[in-house]
């Protein structure tokens, strides 16, 4: 049987030392399309455009350093600690979702804190940037040829030649993620438009995690090992770090349920008060 052949040259543009790679550029897609669903959802409830900006600086940031820490740590850490300033060129590929969730969380948590924001409708809003990055990163993966899925014989099973692994016929495991997370996109989008404010705190981010995770585990079934072998575990690294991912979006849908009555509606604007500002003295000049 014929096999297709994935060899497509990660680098889309070289100009002289400059390289503008693929990945580069669904990463930069995704912090934007990110930010405009959280500003489109915060705006529909009715908080202030001027303080949106904060939470591009503090999810971004942490959503970033976690991906890029979790998956030189978790997965290739002899790599990156012989070599450290590797870790920097993100640009190369290289970003584990569970580290890029945790990350997330940060970032939302210390954004709904410093704002008096409830952490929940962060969370909500923050949904839409989860699947959109799981979608994209998981192309990156592909266009990287990175990631690849176990030898399979199937019809539509990949010839990875530029992945490192032996080159045979494997499962595309970086498209099937990619259409997980538009799949889960598309539900949430859906379930925000259809309950709109009346939908329960909760509902989204709890829909994302419990979703992704518990599909992801499953395709890691497919997924070639990284660090341990099939001797040393019966499941792979991502299946072990997906399941308090789940159980907490477990958590997360517990709530929503439990809180089905307090919508996340809109504000006040008496209930909205940012952040102090620091006074400062006047001193009289003689």
């Amino acid at each position: 049987m014929d096999h297709w052949v994935w060899d497509i040259d990660p680098v889309m543009l070289r100009l002289g030392p400059l390289q503008i790679r693929y990945y580069g550029l669904l990463f930069a897609l995704l912090l934007l399309t990110g930010f405009h669903f959280f500003k489109v959802v915060l705006r529909r409830i009715g908080y202030p455009e001027n303080m949106l900006y904060g939470y591009f600086y503090w999810v971004s940031i942490c959503g970033i350093l976690g991906a890029r820490i979790g998956h030189c740590l978790l997965y290739e850490p002899s790599k990156y600690l012989s070599d450290p300033i590797e870790i920097l060129y993100i640009w190369h590929g290289g970003l584990a979702s569970h580290g890029g969730t945790a990350g997330i969380i940060l970032g939302l948590t210390l954004y709904a804190y410093r704002n008096r924001i409830p952490w929940f409708i962060v969370a909500d809003a923050s949904a839409y940037s989860a699947a959109i990055a799981a979608t994209l990163v998981r192309v990156g993966n592909f266009l990287n040829s990175e990631i690849v899925g176990r030898p399979s014989d199937l019809p539509w099973a990949m010839y990875f030649p530029r992945s490192g692994y032996p080159n045979v016929p494997r499962h595309p495991s970086q498209i099937y993620e990619a259409l997980i997370g538009a799949s889960i996109f598309g539900l949430i989008y859906w379930l925000d438009h259809k309950f709109g404010n009346r939908k329960p705190r909760g509902i989204l981010v709890g829909t994302f995690l419990v979703l992704y995770f518990f599909l992801r585990f499953m395709v890691e079934f497919v997924k070639e090992y990284q660090m341990l072998t099939p001797e040393e575990s019966p499941l792979t690294e991502g299946q072990y770090y997906s399941i308090p991912f789940f159980i907490f979006g477990c958590v997360m849908l517990w709530h929503a349920w439990k809180d089905r009555g307090r919508a996340s509606g809109k504000i006040p604007p008496e209930s909205y008060s940012p952040p102090a500002q620091p006074v400062r003295s006047k001193t009289r000049r003689k």
